[in-house]
């Protein structure tokens, strides 16, 4: 057994299911990491508001607490993790853990999404560390991957879970997006307010977060590009597949000349690229590097241990060094915004586009698309009457000024749905041949 210089104290703040799920882990591997690591970590004090939740997980009274404050202003903890999500009081949980000289591990996308760069820059004015594995892709390890292994990133893509699972099952049963909304709901996949992942926010938060690390630029949420999954239905994903595509709702982060794409949306792939294959609830990172080419993350991405694993990870990592009497470095000054976000309006992309049946509808929406720039360059009748027009390269700008004008009500055509279909080949431009 190798000898640990002293205890390393943890204070957990939120026992439910991550909090949970890091409460378990840690006691359960406490004697592994001890026997194979020389590090005693020890959860001192654990906060919560359900007393029998705590009892249930085997918090003692001695560990229980219901004020983060009990945590926070504890001289002997040295490590903090915050798994209770949101705002407030997770910023006060944050700022007032490192004034004491605390780290803090956290898998709070919507947080950091927006507010990473004051965050991590009041964590590096105190000298301590802000870690974040578990905020991007739950038990994959691509936060640290991005930071030390991966440098020169052209292109970042994430398939979200939820949705996945969402997409999957309509692509493989026929099925409507309410009725498998219904069951994900059912499953524990999907919240009863699903709206932070068919909406896009938590993907956007991810591409966000990733897109700084990876491309050396502060991005936040607020910068990402949303649009939802609502409006996906059996015809569409049927039709997708008949022009051998799939539908995937991908948060795309990508570097180019003009700036940061970064953008949250349904999307057609090629049915035989890697995240097409990605099904049910798995999430999946691909990451493209100028040096080393295509690369994929692909692992479960919620849930109680494999995002509390991400967070132990952190844990560990900032133990190890505190174990042994050194003080882990402080975090790095956060990336100023370097590089403009380009606008969603400069995109240039194909669009599918499905109208309902109606005469002539085909005609008066290839009309009005190419009034506005949009040149049609395939139309497709479809065996329930409806008409797919796929386009040529256009500009987005142009595609929604093209759909404003489609949705008036004295349209002749009738637009069921429109889904960008993604240029992929353009994400590996400047990639170095090997």
């Amino acid at each position: 057994m190798q000898s640990s210089n002293r205890t390393v104290n943890v204070g957990l703040i939120g026992l439910g299911t991550v909090g949970g799920g890091v409460f378990r882990l840690i006691q359960s591997h406490a004697a592994r990491y001890l026997e194979t690591r020389g590090i005693d970590l020890r959860i001192s004090r654990a906060c919560g508001l359900d007393e029998g939740r705590a009892r249930e997980l085997g918090v003692t009274p001695a560990q229980f607490t219901t004020d983060w404050r009990d945590i926070v202003d504890d001289p002997s903890i040295d490590i903090v993790v915050e798994v209770i999500g949101g705002e407030h009081p997770a910023t006060e949980i944050f700022t007032e853990s490192f004034a004491h000289g605390k780290h803090v591990v956290s898998a709070n996308k919507a947080l950091l999404g927006r507010h990473m760069e004051e965050l991590a820059g009041a964590a590096h004015a105190a000298g301590v560390q802000l870690r974040c594995e578990a905020s991007c892709g739950g038990g994959i390890p691509i936060v640290d991957t991005l930071e030390r292994d991966l440098s020169g990133n052209t292109v970042l893509a994430i398939v979200n879970g939820t949705t996945n699972y969402i997409l999957s099952r309509m692509a493989d049963e026929g099925l409507g997006y309410e009725e498998v909304l219904a069951d994900a709901q059912r499953l524990g996949y999907a919240e009863a307010d699903p709206s932070a992942d068919v909406d896009g926010f938590d993907a956007a938060s991810k591409i966000a977060i990733l897109s700084s690390i990876g491309f050396a630029t502060r991005i936040t949420t607020d910068d990402v590009f949303m649009q939802g999954i609502r409006t996906i239905s059996a015809e569409d994903i049927e039709a997708a597949r008949d022009l051998g595509f799939a539908i995937k709702m991908l948060a795309i982060g990508r570097r180019t000349d003009e700036g940061a794409d970064v953008r949250v949306h349904p999307a057609m792939i090629p049915a035989t690229h890697p995240l097409a294959g990605v099904s049910g609830a798995m999430n999946a990172v691909y990451v493209v590097g100028d040096a080393v080419g295509e690369t994929m993350f692909y692992g479960a991405g919620a849930g109680a241990f494999p995002t509390a694993s991400a967070v132990v990870g952190d844990v560990l990592a900032l133990a190890e060094d505190i174990s042994a009497g050194v003080k882990p470095l402080p975090e790095p000054e956060p990336f100023p915004r370097q590089m403009p976000v380009r606008s969603i309006e400069d995109l240039m992309t194909r669009y599918y586009v499905r109208l309902l049946p109606g005469d002539g509808a085909a005609a008066a929406a290839t009309e009005t698309l190419a009034a506005h720039g949009v040149p049609v360059g395939e139309t497709i009748a479809r065996g329930d009457g409806s008409v797919v027009l796929v386009t040529d390269t256009c500009r987005e700008g142009d595609m929604a000024a093209a759909l404003g004008a489609l949705a008036a009500p004295d349209a002749a055509a009738q637009v069921a749905n429109a889904i960008h279909i993604e240029n992929i080949a353009a994400w590996t431009e400047g990639v170095e041949a090997n």
